[in-house]
C-alpha cells in the first residue's frame, strides 16, 4: 500500500508535465474540470463496424477519443479497499462526466463530422449501463501494445493482484455513437 501511495504521488507530479505532450484537452472550462475525462479528436483506424443503433463507423471517421484522468481517479479512490465500492464510485464519476462530453461535442467546430466517442481500456464490465458498446480490436499486436501500457494503471487500481486477474482482462474499445450520447446525456437548455 505504501508503494502504491508513493507511485501515485510521483504520478501526480509528473502528470502536469506529461499532459501538454499528449494533445489531450479538458472537455470543459477550468471551473468544470471536476469531470474525469480528457479528450482529443482522432480518426478511427479499425475495420468498419455497425453500432447497435445502426451508426456505421468506417476507417478515418472522426471520433472523440476519451481518456480517464486515471491519476485523479486513483487518488480519489485510493483509500477504498472494496473493489465493488471502488467500481461503483468510478462508475458514478464517469456517469456524472458524460454530459460534459455531450456539451463539448455539440459546441465543437467539427461537431458535424464527429461520429461518436471511443475509449481504449482493460475494463471489462460496467460499461453497458453508461451506453457504451464493447468492441474487440482485431489487431493482436495493437492489443498487446495497449495492454502493456495500460497494465501499470490496472495494477495500481487493483487491491489484489493475481496472474489470473491480469490474464482475464483484454484490451477493448468502448464506443458510442454521437446520436446515442446526445440522446442519453444532453442537458436541457
Amino acid at each position: 500500500m505504501m508503494v502504491r501511495s508513493i507511485l501515485l504521488i510521483v504520478w501526480g507530479y509528473l502528470d502536469p508535465i506529461y499532459f501538454p505532450f499528449t494533445r489531450l484537452q479538458y472537455p470543459a472550462s477550468d471551473q468544470e474540470r471536476e469531470g474525469v475525462f480528457r479528450v482529443r479528436l482522432t480518426k478511427y483506424k479499425g475495420k468498419d463496424l455497425e453500432l447497435s443503433d445502426g451508426i456505421i463507423i468506417r476507417k478515418n471517421d472522426l471520433l472523440l477519443k476519451i481518456h480517464l484522468h486515471n491519476v485523479k481517479l486513483l487518488n480519489e479512490f485510493n483509500n477504498i479497499k472494496s473493489e465493488l465500492s471502488k467500481g461503483r464510485g468510478i462508475f458514478k464519476r464517469v456517469k456524472e462526466s458524460m454530459p460534459v462530453l455531450t456539451t463539448f461535442i455539440l459546441k465543437h467546430p467539427e461537431e458535424a463530422k464527429i461520429k461518436g466517442i471511443i475509449g481504449i481500456t482493460l475494463i471489462n464490465k460496467g460499461f453497458s449501463p453508461l451506453g457504451f458498446e464493447c468492441i474487440l480490436p482485431e489487431n493482436k499486436l495493437y492489443c498487446w501494445f495497449k495492454k502493456t501500457f495500460q497494465l501499470p494503471i490496472f495494477l495500481l487500481s487493483c487491491s489484489k493482484i493475481s496472474v489470473a486477474n491480469v490474464k482475464r482482462h483484454r484490451t477493448v474499445y468502448l464506443m458510442m455513437s454521437k446520436e446515442k450520447l446526445i440522446e442519453k446525456y444532453k442537458q436541457p437548455s
